[in-house]
């Protein structure tokens, strides 16, 4: 049975492929196959196609492939700006996701932040991510990019006598510029079950 999500990612893939997307290569970016265009998502290979959207080799028109179709359709040439780095509150029109976002997003990771410490290489190597200190670093803090024009900067508090352990999620600058501000809750959403998935796995 054909889910809705796939009825959506469905039209969003037939708008994106309805003209031939000379550029989309460039504007994504990611290398073209044919039809198809190659990049990373969420820490996986992705290929987006006429057809269909898959993740490490598996078709995905669930919520990451809506998130993907999205970030196809809303590519364009500007380039990633990182800086400043802004919280998802900081972009207007935001206020009605906000408690979703911090649910979602940040407290989901609270529990993990030790076992995240000890398996930072892993999720950067996924996510061709960047542990170097640029900005607010918290007890540690690290870069991903859980698109190629869309990045997150994650920065963990450790408990201590006086507060409890702590997550907040910061966007590159212009995130919105490539994607819808609910697809923007849901692109950092996905990239923390991502990295819960990542630090699950047995050594």
């Amino acid at each position: 049975m054909t889910t809705n999500y796939e009825k959506i990612v469905r039209q969003y893939l037939t708008t994106l492929f309805s003209h031939s997307p000379d550029d989309l290569e460039q504007n994504l970016p990611a290398v073209r196959k044919g039809d198809s265009f190659l990049f990373m998502a969420f820490g996986e290979e992705c290929c987006l196609a006429p057809d269909g959207i898959t993740l490490s080799g598996r078709e995905d028109h669930g919520p990451r492939g809506l998130i993907v179709s999205l970030y196809g359709t809303h590519a364009k040439t500007d380039p990633l700006e990182l800086q400043p780095l802004k919280s998802f509150k900081d972009f207007p029109g935001s206020a009605p996701y906000h408690g979703a976002f911090s649910v979602n997003s940040e407290r989901i990771l609270v529990p993990h932040v030790p076992r995240i410490k000890d398996v930072v290489d892993m999720i950067l190597k996924a996510f061709d991510g960047d542990s170097s200190q640029d900005g607010p670093g918290g007890d540690f803090s690290f870069l991903l990019y859980p698109l190629p024009k869309i990045a997150l900067r994650y920065i963990f508090y450790y408990a201590d006598d006086d507060f409890p352990a702590s997550v907040t999620c910061l966007f590159s600058a212009n995130a919105p510029s490539f994607m819808p501000l609910d697809g923007l809750a849901d692109v950092a959403e996905y990239t923390s079950k991502a990295i819960i998935h990542l630090i699950k796995r047995p050594n």
